[in-house]
Parts: structure tokens; sequence; C-alpha cells
């Protein structure tokens, strides 16, 4: 059975920095494109970070310079490093897997991903 399980979110200031964590079973990170995807209150699915099998890496360009992702290969972990954070940062943020292949640019499609976590929220306030 495949689990993907976030968390590391929270309240954070504007300018603060938060790290999420997605620890993932029942699948190898490293033959999977993994994703970070996040959905704010009234909005639609935005993928903000993606991570393919050969370490190629896309960013939305709303987050770029600012976010970091990352994995772990040995523990099979996903990260995804936040700083600068500004309020319309604030969503629930979801890891998700695609099996191969997945094309770069694809990478931050949410429709492209088939398994998904239960989310960690994340809220930017002062």
């Amino acid at each position: 059975e495949v689990q993907l399980v976030e968390s590391g979110g929270g309240l954070v200031k504007p300018g603060g920095s938060l790290r999420l964590s997605c620890v993932v079973s029942g699948l190898t990170t490293t033959t999977y494109a993994m994703s970070w995807v996040r959905q704010a209150p009234g909005k639609e699915r935005e993928g903000v970070a993606g991570i393919r099998s050969d370490f190629s890496i896309a960013y939305a360009d709303s987050v770029k310079g600012r976010f970091t992702i990352s994995r772990d290969n040995a523990k099979n972990i996903l990260y995804l490093q936040m700083t600068s954070l500004k309020p319309e940062d604030t969503a629930m943020y979801y890891c998700a897997a695609a099996p191969p292949p997945v094309a770069f640019s694809s990478l931050l499609l949410p429709g492209k991903y088939l398994h998904w976590g239960p989310g960690t929220p994340v809220n930017v306030s002062s």
C-alpha cells in the first residue's frame, strides 16, 4: 500500500521559513516523479515544485528562488524548504507521486500525479 504523509506545516510570519517533510512508503522516491502541490481556499491546486528520478527539478514562477525541493533517497523522504514566505503562500500543501515516465514539462501538473498525502497546512500571517 502506498502512503504519503506530510508534516512541518504551521503558522509563520511573513518573511519566515518552514520545512515540509513527506514520508513515503510503498514506493521508491528514486523511481517516481515527486511533487509538492498546494491549494488555497477557493483556488485550484497549484504545483509548486517537482523532481524527477533523474533529479531534474521544476519550480512554479511564484516560488522560484524561495522554495527548494529535495529528497533523501535512503530514508524515502521528500522535503520542501520554504523561505521568505508571503501571505499568498498560505495553503494546504500536498505531497504527490507519479509513476514514470513523467515529462519535465508535466512536473507541475497536479493531474499527472497518482498518489497523494492528506496535506499539511501552511498559514503565513502577521
